[in-house]
């Protein structure tokens, strides 16, 4: 696997067998991989898929994350670098990114669950990471969008970030997940379905033509710079809710140009100091990457990041209720224009 120019890539296995990988940039000091003390046993994960007949939907059955690490205190956090009374994930005194097999996989057997340690700094989030090492993690995505897609049991490489207790995080280190589904999950499969019928009646991808009118109308335009742009969608689900758009369309992340990469690590950067200023405190949110499955229908794809939060207020949660969660009818206390405006003006 080719690693992205400007990293380097080294690899190495877990006392249990799961693989670690660091990606440091190619101008650090070679990386010796320390030994992982810990002599785990290996790891014998319980996961079952069944397919809804009623939705076609495929439910996971993990039964073993329910032990899971939920929360520890910050010295005992296992995605910090380890040090002396505390062997971690990772054994290493020191790292940049990092990526390892989950110990508690959602998937076994078909498909993969990656964690990616955006830092080794316990006290930081994505927010504050300066622009290179967000470039950095942006190239570790591209590189495991890359090898994980090359897999026969993956359909689609989903990277996504949970930050927040709000939004149910076990462990409060900044991390990322990588979920490669065995199967095409079923938001992917209904914008599809919307992508496909929109081609064949106007021609044309949907996404990108979802971008152009967003770019010519404006109002809820958030930020942009030479090769992205970031908005709040038309007909936004949630009380915050921001898209991040590249300018051409790709169907993974790593497809992005050189310029793209670095533009993207300035904008998404802008748009997260934007969203913590909203309510004077860090905002919880999930970051989710849409990118094309790895076989079907690809080319009706379109990366794009989507980035969401449930805090309507400062003080009040946005609750998936009846009407959400009995029929998937969302309403909204939030108008997308408001929130738009909002947080052109943070960033002023």
């Amino acid at each position: 696997m080719n690693t992205p120019r400007g990293v380097r890539r080294t690899g190495t296995t877990l006392s249990d067998g799961r693989e670690l990988i660091y990606y440091d940039p190619a101008d650090a000091p070679v990386r010796v991989p320390l030994e992982d003390s810990r002599g785990l046993p290996a790891p014998q994960p319980q996961v079952e898929l069944r397919t809804d007949p009623l939705t076609g939907d495929v439910i996971t059955y993990a039964t073993h994350r329910n032990t899971r690490t939920y929360l520890p205190p910050a010295d005992q956090c296992p995605l910090c670098a380890s040090k002396p009374g505390n062997p971690t994930e990772i054994p290493d005194h020191d790292y940049n990114v990092a990526v390892f097999e989950n110990r508690f996989p959602s998937f076994a057997g078909p498909g993969r669950t990656e964690v990616v340690c955006f830092t080794s700094d316990h006290n930081r989030s994505f927010t504050d990471l300066s622009q290179g090492q967000a470039r950095l993690v942006v190239d570790t995505w591209a590189d495991r969008t890359a090898e994980l897609g090359a897999r026969d049991d993956v359909e689609l490489v989903f990277p996504f970030e949970n930050r927040g207790r709000e939004i149910g995080v076990t462990l409060s280190h900044p991390h990322g997940q990588i979920y490669a589904y065995p199967f095409v999950p079923p938001r992917m499969r209904n914008l599809l379905t919307q992508a496909r019928k929109h081609q064949e009646v106007a021609g044309s991808n949907l996404f990108a033509d979802v971008l152009a009118a967003e770019r010519k109308e404006g109002t809820r335009v958030v930020a942009e710079n030479g090769n992205w742009t970031a908005f709040v969608p038309e007909a936004a689900r949630w009380p915050v809710e921001v898209h991040l758009y590249p300018h051409r369309q790709l169907a993974g992340i790593d497809e992005l140009s050189v310029g793209e990469r670095d533009d993207f690590a300035e904008l998404y950067l802008d748009v997260l100091h934007r969203l913590d200023g909203l309510y004077g405190e860090p905002l919880p949110y999930i970051a989710a990457w849409h990118q094309a499955p790895v076989r079907v229908d690809r080319e009706l794809g379109y990366l794009h990041l989507e980035v969401l939060s449930i805090r309507r207020a400062a003080d009040k949660i946005k609750y998936l209720a009846g009407s959400e969660s009995g029929m998937g009818a969302f309403i909204s206390d939030t108008r997308p224009e408001d929130v738009a405006e909002t947080l052109r003006k943070a960033g002023s």
